[in-house]
């Protein structure tokens, strides 16, 4: 599987380079889009949270903390959201290429993984700068956000591998999911802190894989400090299963993906 991914690298990168130059075609500023909205949305958020709203933090005195705080957690779940809401329609989307051209399925998820570690890199070096220009920057802690956001990946593209296979044969699949999303969204302390949830609900909550890695980046961006890795045990082990099962299912009826789109 590895190998004839390999053999088509050129086909990929084509594709993820063609895929971010068609976004911003036709615009006056064409990729310089690319950095003038995450960073118009990190100015928003410095701007509202930290200068009006001015929340606070519980142990955390500077005005840029709930701000950090929102950012970690907003460009986390945007990457998760992304990667997960692409994959599952991505064979769909595809079907007219799928029928005319010989190529590894697999390759439109990939190419998906790289369009959105593209545009997140982007956002990250921004929200870096940020936090360099603040005093906030989290120095060498900053390189435990690789192993978190590797199993982000992970755990998104195992679950969206598995409602992409299926939503080819019942295409209520992508709907729902995009329902599922927005309550998702909400269910995980991003916007508020969880230490004002109640006790009942913040043990439940436990159970959402997408919060241990949310806290995590919270930990590292906010309190500068490496998170607590056996916390991130949980969505780890769950990323894994998810891989096993997407790319089992995935092979047991790829045969049939094309005749049924």
């Amino acid at each position: 599987m590895a190998r004839e991914l390999w053999k088509f690298r050129g086909f990929i990168y084509e594709s993820v380079r063609r895929e971010f130059v068609s976004r911003y075609a036709g615009t006056q500023f064409g990729a310089l889009w690319a950095i003038l909205q995450p960073l118009a949305m990190i100015l928003i958020y410095t701007l509202v949270f930290a200068s009006i709203m001015k929340p606070a933090l519980p142990g955390h005195t500077s005005r840029f903390a709930y701000s950090i705080y929102l950012c970690s957690g907003v460009l986390t779940w945007g990457l998760f959201s992304e990667l997960l809401s692409r994959s599952v329609g991505v064979f769909i989307q595809n079907a007219n290429l799928l029928k005319k051209v010989h190529f590894p399925k697999l390759s439109l998820p990939l190419i998906v993984i790289l369009s959105a570690l593209l545009h997140y890199s982007i956002v990250m070096a921004l929200f870096l700068g940020f936090l360099a220009v603040t005093g906030a920057f989290p120095g060498w802690a900053a390189l435990a956000a690789v192993p978190v956001v590797l199993i982000l990946i992970g755990l998104s593209v195992g679950l969206g591998i598995l409602c992409g296979t299926i939503n080819v044969f019942y295409r209520d699949v992508e709907q729902t999911l995009g329902m599922v999303l927005q309550f998702w969204f909400w269910l995980t302390p991003i916007v508020y802190v969880n230490k004002t949830l109640p006790a009942g609900i913040a043990q439940i909550l436990q159970w959402n894989p997408i919060w241990p890695l949310i806290r995590a980046m919270q930990t590292i961006f906010l309190e500068q400090r490496q998170p607590e890795w056996l916390s991130l045990l949980y969505p780890t082990m769950l990323t894994l299963g998810l891989l096993f099962i997407g790319l089992l299912v995935f092979r047991r009826l790829n045969s049939e993906i094309v005749d049924e789109l």
